[in-house]
């Protein structure tokens, strides 16, 4: 910088100028830093000391990482808008142009390390438990939920061979489907833990991968994949207890049980003589031949609808210090988590994931969980502050308040007015609270009417459009011939 009639300014205004590019270096396109602040330990952000994001480049590992968050938390941007918004923020601290192209973001989310954006992710979800409180517990026991879903990934090579399409497809008509198996923590929402598979991996075989994350005294909750054998006589070993639905294929006879109450009673199961396809010989050899499993059978009844019979299967066997009425309450709570999924695949959009190589489809996955946290955690810090019920604060709504806030905060004058946007936002979020609304119906129909194309059933390469499939040119024919 210089300054040839004021050089005594010259100290002075270069260090303005250093100050201003550290802070877009540093700065979210939506002040995402000042949103969670002190959320994240400053190493996991930090460069690295060698290799990737090592060198002091426009897009560090920090910058990067938060403009993937942006880019996420906003469906539909594309990486070409990113690098426009990055643009206008060295334009508006004096730094000049940057390249217009979209390589160098796309390389730099390419690099960004995995087990940082992992550590992240655990990061967040103790985050977001700690705010919201020990509610989720069961005599000092927190509750833990596993599901599984999927989620699919553009059509290329790379993907097709890490994660094939269904065999109902026909071979370049599909697209490749990425499976993933969450561990959910039941009172605060957030994601704990994630491990991906395919098609072909069984929803037992991802929970195997993923026991190194519960812990002694946690109870896991789940469907019916999980209410079978080898889980249940797994987990206890580890300290792990488990209230499931009961496999669809066991049946129930209470006159062979030890009964505790009506539809109630304890079983003795016997370990099958044929080995599951899930574990190894010496896995399957070191379960127990027999174990003792609890049983309950109950009624769900929602006023004018048929009754809906539920058997649960669990290994938490004293009825007194955990009682029937308890563990139905528990498993009724299930369903909040399966919200937790539509969250994530309808409302940020996680459904159709668009990163083209496999390992750039795995790390999209991760910031989408690491922005599904971000959210729980302002959420859970809203109920901390104005003691409103969690499960009534919307998540939508909170996506849409955060995305709004920001542009107000990124125009603030000064640091008080940024934490009064905060304050102002967190008691918005508080009174704009879902309606209570038991037993709601909402069918999974669409009402607006599909356009009607025809289905593509050979390679796009190899398609030949008809135009007598409309099912309209059927019913009113036209000389098409003529329209040319």
């Amino acid at each position: 910088m210089h300054t040839p009639y004021f050089p005594a300014f010259r100290p002075r205004l270069a260090a303005c100028r250093q100050r201003a590019t550290q802070q877009v270096r540093q700065a979210t396109l939506a002040q995402l830093e000042h949103h969670f602040q002190g959320l994240f330990p400053p190493h996991l952000l930090a460069q690295e000391e060698a290799g990737h994001h090592s060198r002091d480049r426009i897009f560090n590992l920090r910058l990067t990482l938060e403009c993937f968050l942006w880019q996420l938390l906003n469906p539909g941007t594309a990486c070409r808008e990113v690098v426009r918004q990055v643009q206008a923020l060295f334009r508006l601290s004096g730094r000049g142009e940057i390249d217009q192209g979209t390589s160098a973001y796309c390389q730099a989310r390419k690099s960004l390390p995995r087990e940082r954006i992992e550590s992240l992710l655990a990061v967040s979800a103790q985050q977001a438990q700690t705010r919201a409180g020990e509610g989720g517990q069961i005599n000092g026991r927190s509750v833990k939920v596993v599901d599984a879903s999927s989620a699919q990934a553009p059509d290329t090579r790379a993907n097709q061979k890490r994660y094939p399409q269904s065999a109902e497809q026909k071979p370049g008509c599909g697209f490749p489907v990425l499976k993933f198996l969450l561990l959910f923590s039941l009172n605060s929402g957030a994601v704990l833990n994630v491990v991906m598979g395919s098609l072909h991996h069984h929803d037992l075989r991802l929970l195997r991968r993923l026991q190194e994350e519960l812990r002694a005294g946690d109870i896991l909750l789940g469907d019916r994949a999980y209410g079978e054998y080898t889980t249940l006589a797994d987990l206890p070993v580890r300290g792990v207890d488990v209230v499931a639905r009961l496999h669809q294929r066991r049946k129930v006879d209470f006159r062979r049980a030890q009964r505790l109450a009506p539809n109630e009673g304890l079983f003795l199961w016997q370990k099958s003589s044929t080995r599951s396809q899930v574990l190894t010989t010496d896995q399957w050899n070191r379960l127990p031949g027999e174990i003792t499993v609890r049983i309950i059978r109950f009624t769900a009844t929602i006023r004018g609808f048929r009754h809906r019979r539920i058997t649960l299967v669990t290994t938490l066997l004293d009825p007194k210090l955990y009682p029937a009425e308890q563990l139905i309450g528990l498993y009724a709570r299930r369903w909040r988590l399966e919200l937790c999924l539509r969250d994530l695949k309808t409302t940020l959009g996680m459904e159709q994931l668009r990163c083209q190589s496999p390992g750039l489809v795995e790390k999209e996955l991760l910031v989408y969980l690491l922005a599904h946290n971000l959210i729980r955690c302002l959420m859970a810090e809203a109920v901390a502050h104005h003691q409103v019920d969690l499960q009534r604060v919307s998540f939508k709504g909170s996506l849409d308040a955060l995305r709004q806030y920001s542009a107000a905060m990124a125009t603030a004058r000064n640091r008080k007015m940024r934490d009064a946007l905060w304050a102002d936002l967190l008691l918005n979020l508080a009174r704009d609270l879902v309606p209570c609304r038991p037993n709601r119906i909402e069918p999974r129909a669409l009402k607006r009417r599909p356009k009607n194309f025809g289905w593509l059933t050979k390679p796009r390469r190899l398609f030949k459009e008809s135009f007598h499939r409309n099912r309209h040119w059927k019913s009113n024919p036209r000389n098409y011939r003529s329209l040319n």
